[in-house]
């Protein structure tokens, strides 16, 4: 690991069990070749937070499928750092480490995992993080960086390669949705590259919008539960919009699209996809 000094800035911390079980969820399901393909994979959790239990939990299910996946928790405050060496077992290491990722020399990333450390930037300061995060992924490699809610029943998250970002995908647990409280609820956890975005004219604006339409249209299913209502309304949104996979994704709250569905129109990041 390298000695030098951290980049980045201290987050709030926080952390409790199961806060990121959506992302863990929609990994598994969706980008279980590239955990399992080529040699031993190495995952990063990026700003764990004041423990390692998400980390704990994110190796316990990746390595159902990978036993030989490395994870390496990293947080720029050594006090977490220190208190997270409680969670550490053979494949689970915690670091001092932030954006740059020290990890050996040779040793490349197949998932970066950076939650809710984008928040408190600047929208103008999102592309140097992602670049230089981007850099330390494998030929496999992906980053997700997004956002949740502090139970993990709410949230977003883009994932990007080293070409760029790919998709945006928008994660809720369906039964807290309602007449009165509609999928756009999403909106005040998007990542900190479409979260002041969320504005009319703006793609993701457009995309919600079109989300709340169709859940409205699909009231129809309601008395059958809101995972038919979503199915129903996810639905109707691909056929209308680019939407990457279907039913088997919809059924657990998940709706995924391309970048450029959404990428922004104006500001920093304005059609840098």
């Amino acid at each position: 690991m390298s000695s030098q000094r951290p980049v980045g800035s201290i987050t709030r911390g926080t952390t409790n069990p199961n806060r990121l079980r959506r992302c863990d969820r929609w990994l598994l399901g969706t980008q279980r070749h590239r955990l399992t393909k080529g040699a031993p994979p190495v995952l990063v959790d990026l700003g764990h937070g004041a423990s390692g239990v998400t980390t704990v939990e994110w190796a316990d299910r990746v390595q159902a499928v990978r036993p030989d996946a490395r994870f390496v928790g990293l947080e720029i405050d050594p006090e977490r750092v220190l208190t997270a060496q409680a969670w550490s077992r053979p494949g689970v290491d915690f670091a001092l480490g932030g954006f740059e990722v020290p990890l050996p020399a040779g040793a490349g990333v197949r998932v970066l995992r950076a939650f809710n450390v984008l928040r408190q930037y600047d929208e103008t300061e999102v592309e140097g993080p992602w670049a230089t995060m981007v850099d330390r992924l494998d030929p496999l490699g992906i980053l997700v960086e997004g956002t949740c809610d502090e139970l993990g029943r709410l949230g977003s998250w883009i994932t990007l390669d080293r070409s760029g970002p790919l998709t945006l995908t928008l994660s809720w647990r369906l039964r807290d949705l309602g007449p009165h409280r509609l999928p756009s609820v999403v909106a005040e956890r998007l990542p900190k590259a479409l979260i002041h975005r969320n504005v009319p004219g703006e793609p993701v604006h457009d995309l919600l919008t079109r989300i709340d339409d169709a859940w409205r249209r699909s009231a129809p299913f309601a008395p059958y539960g809101a995972r038919q209502q979503a199915m129903a309304a996810f639905a109707d949104v691909a056929r209308t919009s680019p939407v990457i996979g279907g039913p088997d994704r919809w059924r657990v709250g998940e709706l995924t699209v391309p970048w450029e569905l959404v990428a922004p129109r104006t500001g920093p990041l304005a059609q840098r996809s």
